[in-house]
């Protein structure tokens, strides 16, 4: 991860430069530009699986759209997230009917994270409260080393949703997703996605 602290410049400033969403993206947090780490392989098939999965459900019905890689500015930051998922009715749109092709100027109404071995915890976690803050109605924050998700709402103390161990046959806890998508997912199957071995 690549930290440039440049405290003259300004969210403005920062969101002029070109290079801002060259690969991996920066971000503008606390008056510091940072570069998010390359995902590794682990990172790029659960950001892939997962906006598909949510896209299935809600994107046909008009509910909400899932964003990889969304620019979401707002309270002083300029962050990107994993996958920002946005509802239907707040998606600003050009005289074409297209999506604006500028990132949001709002939170999104969920806001996910794939932790990368280069990510630090603080930091992600820094930006899912801020998130929350200012209007995010749910955060996951996902570890593939561990097999665990951090769901954090607002309000509420944040909850761990574990993937069970194989000989563990447990029903688990279905994942809080935001209302009106129709989604049930679990740890284990979340988890899953990265199981490739042919059976």
């Amino acid at each position: 991860m690549t930290t440039i602290p440049i405290l003259a410049l300004t969210l403005e400033e920062f969101l002029k430069k070109t290079n801002i969403d060259e690969s991996p993206a920066w971000e503008y947090i606390n008056g510091e530009v940072i570069q998010k780490p390359m995902p590794k392989t682990h990172h790029s098939r659960l950001q892939l699986k997962l906006a598909s999965a949510i896209k299935l459900v809600a994107e046909a019905s008009q509910v909400a759209l899932a964003f990889p890689e969304l620019r979401c500015t707002f309270g002083g930051r300029s962050l990107v997230a994993d996958i920002a998922v946005v509802y239907w009715d707040k998606i600003p749109l050009n005289d074409a009917g297209e999506p604006e092709n500028s990132g949001i100027f709002f939170p999104p109404d969920w806001a996910i994270e794939i932790l990368s071995p280069n990510k630090k915890l603080t930091k992600v976690i820094d930006n899912i409260i801020h998130c929350l803050q200012y209007g995010s109605q749910l955060a996951w924050l996902i570890d593939p080393d561990e097999k665990s998700i951090i769901v954090f709402q607002p309000q509420q103390t944040p909850r761990i949703y574990k993937a069970a161990l194989s000989n563990d046959e447990t029903p688990q806890e279905t994942l809080p997703v935001l209302d009106k998508i129709e989604l049930n997912l679990t740890a284990n199957k979340i988890f899953s996605w990265l199981q490739m071995k042919i059976k």
